[in-house]
């Protein structure tokens, strides 16, 4: 699925695979990062997968939260969500089996000459099943994260906390990992003020602010520490900006830590390193988000809904 009614093209070469897994009815952020990839018309869009956040309930709970996004977004390709595993892995070798495991094994084996890119919002348990399910996607696609304490040392960190097993199963791999750690993620602040003014001329936009504004997310903003009445964190959005720009001299490669008990990062010189970002353009991944949000015309959903798995040359 591409969005498509804008006025330049993206080249052939350019185009892209992209699965969001996403614990999208935890907070109010995870929407702001799936419209901005269901509107990229970079992205060919195979698959939202819903993520539990460490609650019973939590992965449906998510699962018809893409659905009242997909509502709001006018878009009818619902049968690209998919349901996620429903819990935490019981242990670093034992998978979770689900839809969303086995979409992510399906899209990392075809013979298709565009990357594959996974986003990761919440948890990695769905990577870690998928990869323990079929260890030959190691290779096949790139996973980018939104988790994991500071470096060197780590810490808590909420999106690790809700599945310490599956971060070491998916650290000890060969798969491809992009982390955007706490504090970097972090760096996607904005103003309430800020979101007001840009998006409530829109449909679409007034829809991802008073989203923003409900119940369910009101107390967060009371006790969480970096909410401050005025502002919020769009962290999540960072994984969409990096694939749309990787941010190049930004990151260093480091070994893949071990993950312990209290989140904390234990030096391993046998895992292949990663990439961990320390720093994110906020203005170029905001602004793309809130052009594309007045851009946005749910029309140009019509006719553009792309099955091949080549694209057009």
């Amino acid at each position: 699925m591409r969005y498509a009614n804008y006025g330049f093209p993206v080249p052939a070469e350019k185009q892209c695979r992209v699965i969001v897994d996403t614990d999208a009815a935890n907070e109010g952020d995870d929407q702001f990062a799936v419209i901005q990839a269901m509107l990229s018309p970079k992205f060919e869009n195979v698959g939202f997968i819903a993520a539990h956040f460490g609650r019973e309930g939590s992965m449906e709970a998510s699962f018809q939260e893409l659905q009242r996004i997909f509502q709001a977004a006018s878009c009818p390709f619902t049968d690209l969500i998919r349901h996620g595993a429903p819990c935490a892995l019981p242990a670093v070798s034992e998978a979770v089996p689900s839809d969303g495991a086995s979409l992510i094994v399906e899209e990392a084996m075809k013979d298709d000459p565009r990357h594959l890119y996974v986003l990761f919002l919440g948890p990695l348990t769905d990577l870690a099943s998928a990869y323990l399910m079929e260890p030959r996607i190691a290779g096949r696609l790139t996973a980018i994260w939104i988790g994991g304490g500071t470096h060197p040392r780590g810490g808590r960190e909420f999106n690790l906390g809700n599945d310490i097993n599956a971060a070491n199963a998916v650290f000890s791999s060969g798969i491809e990992l992009w982390q955007v750690p706490k504090d970097v993620y972090e760096m996607m602040p904005v103003s309430l003020a800020e979101l007001e003014y840009r998006l409530l001329g829109s449909d679409l936009g007034t829809y991802l602010f008073n989203r923003l504004m409900d119940e369910t997310y009101r107390e967060c903003t009371i006790t969480n520490a970096f909410r401050t009445g005025e502002t919020w964190v769009l962290g999540d959005s960072s994984a969409v900006g990096l694939v749309l720009y990787e941010h190049r001299w930004e990151y260093d490669l480091i070994n893949a830590p071990a993950i312990g008990k209290d989140m904390e990062y234990i030096r391993s010189d046998e895992n292949r390193p990663i990439r961990v970002y320390r720093r994110i353009d906020s203005r170029l991944i905001l602004e793309d988000m809130y052009a594309k949000i007045a851009l946005f015309d749910p029309k140009g959903w019509e006719g553009h809904r792309i099955d091949s798995s080549i694209p057009d040359r």
